[in-house]
């Protein structure tokens, strides 16, 4: 479990094809307090630590992409040289500084259009049909990993699109301020919202 509030960006330093994908992750986590089996959420893929740096040299973990995981996220997202926002699984009494995010990632989006806003920057995202019911306006969605509020919504005979506000602070800390049209994303919605859809359905037969 995680909050989307981001805490390292990574870069994948290696990439091996095995039966899935092994990626060598370079991360300024002190790898001593990171345990083999622990799970980080890397830009929103939550994935288990397999091995990690020793002391005394850079930090790095390793982890397995199966491909199932590849297909569902973010086309390019596994390969050498790509960022990634990284976030520890929280630990009970921590803070919830987001909301509540799962790393499970249940679709991938597109940015629309990036357009500034004072020094923040509004970003527009193309959503996936299935995923529209689940993105209203001052609710919370998961992009790449990142807790964000959603400003607007807007429906069209062509899908849907979404807006949100990436502050100063979010473009310097996570890989957000660094996105350009056409970039696809991983979103996860709103794990309330899942299930309030899932009790309405019921409701309703």
């Amino acid at each position: 479990m995680f909050t989307g509030i981001i805490t390292d960006i990574g870069t994948i330093e290696s990439i091996e094809q095995r039966g899935d994908l092994r990626v060598r992750i370079a991360t300024a986590y002190d790898t001593a307090t990171v345990d083999l089996g622990a799970s980080i959420s890397c830009s929103g893929v939550c994935l288990t630590v397999i091995d990690k740096s020793g002391p005394g040299g850079p930090g790095w973990f390793t982890v397995d992409v199966s491909g199932e995981t590849v297909s569902r996220s973010a086309q390019g997202q596994w390969s050498q040289g790509r960022k990634l926002n990284l976030e520890r699984a929280m630990k009970l009494g921590d803070e919830l500084g987001g909301h509540i995010v799962t790393g499970h990632v249940d679709g991938v989006a597109e940015v629309a259009s990036v357009m500034p806003a004072g020094d923040s920057r509004v970003i527009a995202f193309k959503l996936a049909r299935d995923l529209a019911p689940f993105v209203a306006a001052k609710g919370s969605v998961t992009v790449d990993g990142v807790s964000l509020t959603v400003n607007t919504v807007s429906d069209a005979a062509d899908g849907t699109t979404f807006a949100v506000n990436i502050i100063p602070h979010t473009q310097a800390v996570t890989t957000l301020g660094g996105l350009e049209t056409g970039q696809a994303v991983n979103i996860e919605i709103d794990v309330l919202a899942r299930y309030l859809q899932r009790m309405q359905s019921l409701a309703t037969k």
